[in-house]
């Protein structure tokens, strides 16, 4: 039994995290805000075969970027144990990760919900998208790696994300948008647990905000304008960020940030393409991404 599915990087522009549920259900937890897919991400195969009695029960290897934990994919696998007599079997997963891992594209919940993808179609569990959703939602939310990139790569494209929550409980408004290109440069990673602990209730009242300033315009560059507006009230551009901001502005290319990483990213029409690459030339330090908006989101990869 094998299967391949893959996951969209998911970037966020800007956010409002809700993190208070009085049932205490992890699908009820999320966040509302904007962001968008991207054509990279990850891509998952599962292979199931007959454990034998001197192994561990699964193996997981990661190709392409590397991420140093595997808790994601472990919750995503036991959630799946228990839908059926699987104590016999071997699960060998392999991630191939195109994008940098902790640089604010999502990469877990790529992870997590590629596996769910695959591990449903290999064991032939045969569950609903929605339920395969919520068990990689989950996963992201028990595990602290994100709060709403699952919603929002399981349908794809740029989206603002209205309700919180996971998969049929949260709730997206797509906008879409044709001939655009994403050109991203990725600095360094930032951890996103001091923002969150020490400014919840700052940064929540402008993401509030913003999520119905963009359902007003529904505009790509309102959004771009917004995510800068954010990063800046939440003070996590570093110098090297504004630099390069500043020049894409003095050239009259608009850009945003992603949460959380030292990474800005354009969305541009594709006659814009080469001067923005010619800009970002000049920052050998940073990993440039160039990439298209995937409208499709998570799906499962049929040979």
């Amino acid at each position: 039994m094998e299967a391949t599915a893959f996951c969209p990087a998911h970037i966020t522009g800007f956010f409002k995290a809700h993190l208070d549920d009085n049932q205490n259900s992890l699908e009820n937890l999320g966040s509302t805000g904007a962001g968008f897919s991207i054509k990279q991400g990850v891509t998952t195969r599962v292979k199931v075969d007959t454990k034998d009695n001197q192994k561990p029960n699964f193996r997981i290897t990661i190709k392409g970027y590397q991420s140093d934990k595997t808790d994601v994919s472990e919750f995503v696998l036991n959630e799946f144990l228990k839908l059926g007599k699987f104590s016999n079997k071997f699960f060998n997963i392999e991630h191939k990760i195109s994008i940098p891992v902790g640089y604010g594209l999502g990469s877990s919940s790529a992870v997590a919900l590629s596996l769910s993808f695959a591990l449903d179609q290999a064991l032939k569990t045969e569950l609903d998208k929605t339920t395969i959703g919520q068990i990689a939602h989950n996963a992201e939310v028990n595990c602290k790696t994100g709060l709403g990139d699952v919603l929002a790569s399981f349908h794809g494209g740029f989206e603002i994300r209205v309700k919180p929550g996971a998969p049929g409980i949260g709730c997206v408004k797509k906008i879409f948008i044709d001939n655009i290109s994403v050109i991203t440069i990725c600095f360094s990673p930032i951890s996103t647990n001091k923002f969150i602990k020490e400014r919840l209730s700052q940064i929540n009242g402008l993401g509030g905000k913003m999520v119905n300033r963009l359902l007003e315009s529904k505009n790509y560059e309102h959004f771009q304008d917004m995510s800068l507006e954010f990063a800046k009230f939440v003070d996590v551009i570093t110098p090297r960020m504004q630099k390069l901001v500043d020049e894409l502005y003095k050239n009259n290319i608009k850009c945003g940030i992603a949460f959380f990483g030292e990474t800005i990213f354009s969305m541009i029409p594709k006659e814009d393409e080469e001067l923005v690459l010619e800009i970002l030339q000049k920052y050998p330090d940073g990993i440039v991404i160039k990439s298209e908006l995937d409208d499709n989101g998570a799906r499962v990869l049929y040979n």
